[in-house]
């Protein structure tokens, strides 16, 4: 693989329950696993929603601007022989786009552009159904 075909994000414990990561632009999200911060299941999920949600804006929004574009990502948090997963991962998209030419030209994508991200180009979802492995290791101190 090459520079740049890599991504990474470096995550910090900052309190007790409460982390922040950080990308390679300096940007940052904060999380954890207590009160109102996402926690990382949560950001799973809004990753797979951001990615396609951003896959099909591109493609609609060449027509039309949305009046409403809402997706809502939901999956169960199970615990079994498997360890802990989430099953039933669900998008669901929500468009309006306004009377006239160009909202008619967007109505009639989405659904192409919603199966054409799910099917080859959401990086996050395809990984998901592809099943990656994931590899850890603890760095000598």
């Amino acid at each position: 693989m090459t520079d740049n075909t890599l991504r990474s994000v470096a995550v910090e414990r900052t309190a007790s329950g409460h982390f922040t990561a950080v990308n390679a632009r300096g940007g940052t999200i904060e999380f954890g696993t207590e009160g109102a911060d996402f926690t990382p299941v949560e950001l799973l999920l809004a990753a797979i929603g951001g990615c396609t949600m951003a896959d099909v804006d591109v493609a609609t929004t060449r027509h039309a601007e949305p009046d409403r574009f809402t997706v809502t990502v939901t999956g169960h948090k199970v615990s079994d022989e498997q360890g802990n997963r989430m099953t039933d991962l669900e998008v669901t998209f929500s468009v309006a786009f306004p009377e006239g030419e160009g909202g008619d030209r967007a109505r009639a994508i989405l659904p192409r552009a919603v199966r054409t991200s799910h099917d080859r180009l959401c990086t996050v979802s395809r990984t998901i159904e592809a099943g990656t492995p994931v590899r850890a290791t603890v760095e000598d101190a």
